[in-house]
């Protein structure tokens, strides 16, 4: 197995009960009392049942705004949509959007702010844009002198560490910070590790304060409560977005505009018996071949726990671009697959005929050095 599996999944650890950090109110409402709170949120940030900014409305804390990541802070914008600050229709209050004319927090609207309370349900992959938000809500913190509090939640992905440490050249805002794929870290635990390894600009150090979830362990799988964006609607689509996501750089459709993103792929050239066919929808406009008939793979029947225990898999990456290719077809469109996969010979070897087994090679050894590395930040036991 070339993945480096942190632990084996145990199924009696699932079973316990969980407590995320936005639960355990007692920790965290005496630091906000009294303060102009600012909170990095969106959809996932729920408080059993009811929205985090309407239970800290209801207790009293002065919420003076709101920031909003990718997809927005109701989560119903695709991938990659430029969203404009607004007011939320339900308080009023502000909502500035790190997904829009900005993707940094201006300074000015950080500094309105006596604390940052940041409560969003990850995924546990290094190009999920929602860590980028957090590390570049931290730099603008750092800057201008705002602590902020970290209400941890579980990764769902983060029983194993898989994937290159991402190379200087393919940095942006899919790929932010030099750490591999699948990190298997929360946001606490990043956020402890941002600092310590001094990956802000000039080496400054952003205030952070985590409230940690109780009763959960990295071996543990969890299954987020509310999906986090609107095309990965399943744990089973969490789980394979590790394997699928590169396709987002081909002509290969992972199935947005389907019922099933992130667990189909397609293209109308391929051979595969599957079909399906693209259609605009919320979450998922203008998909990828859109209106037209595609063939390929359905992985709805995939087991997650094997899943887990292959790590990333670019088996299908390899066979449909050699079953492209092979027909006159193209395949890869852009730099952005380098962005996503954080390296320059994975494309290389894929061209050059290399099995998936081998390029995963190529990687381990900076895996094993990263879960070193990262020992001192963990908050969590396997």
């Amino acid at each position: 197995m070339l993945a480096v599996v942190l632990t084996a999944v145990c199924g009696l650890a699932a079973q316990e009960r969980i407590v995320v950090g936005d639960e355990r109110i007692a920790e965290y409402l005496p630091l906000l009392q009294g303060k102009r709170v600012g909170v990095l949120a969106n959809h996932t940030s729920v408080v059993d049942g009811e929205h985090l900014v309407d239970v800290l409305l209801n207790l009293g804390v002065d919420v003076t705004m709101i920031f909003a990541p990718e997809h927005g802070f109701r989560g119903t914008k695709s991938a990659g949509e430029h969203i404009d600050s607004s007011r939320d229709a339900y308080t009023g209050i502000e909502i500035i959007s790190l997904y829009g004319s900005s993707r940094t927090p201006k300074a000015n609207d950080v500094f309105r702010c006596d604390v940052i309370l940041v409560d969003i349900q990850d995924v546990g992959l290094r190009y999920y844009t929602y860590l980028s938000s957090l590390y570049l809500m931290m730099q603008t913190c750092a800057d201008v002198g705002v602590p902020m509090i970290i209400l941890d939640r579980p990764n769902p992905n983060g029983m194993y560490v898989d994937g290159p440490i991402i190379r200087d050249q393919y940095r942006s805002f899919v790929g932010i910070i030099p750490i591999p794929i699948v990190h298997g870290m929360t946001f606490g635990e990043l956020a402890q590790m941002i600092n310590g390894e001094g990956w802000l600009e000039e080496g400054r150090k952003c205030q952070v304060t985590v409230i940690p979830c109780e009763g959960y362990r990295r071996s543990m799988r969890y299954e987020p409560p509310i999906p986090p964006s609107p095309n990965l609607s399943t744990p089973l689509a969490i789980a394979l977005y590790p394997s699928l996501c590169y396709f987002e750089a081909t002509t290969v459709s992972v199935g947005r505009g389907t019922d099933y993103p992130f667990q189909v792929i397609g293209h109308p050239a391929l051979d595969g018996e599957f079909e399906f066919r693209p259609e605009d929808r919320e979450g998922a406009k203008n998909p990828p071949h859109e209106g037209v008939l595609c063939h390929g793979y359905d992985l709805r029947g995939e087991d997650i726990d094997q899943i887990i225990e292959n790590g990333i898999d670019l088996s299908l990456l390899v066979e449909t671009y050699n079953e492209l290719s092979a027909k006159g077809e193209k395949f890869f469109l852009s730099s952005f697959f380098e962005k996503l996969v954080g390296v320059g010979y994975v494309r290389d070897m894929i061209v050059q005929g290399f099995p998936a087994e081998d390029i995963k090679t190529m990687w381990i050894h900076e895996v094993e050095d990263f879960c070193k590395e990262r020992e001192k930040y963990l908050i969590y036991e396997k």
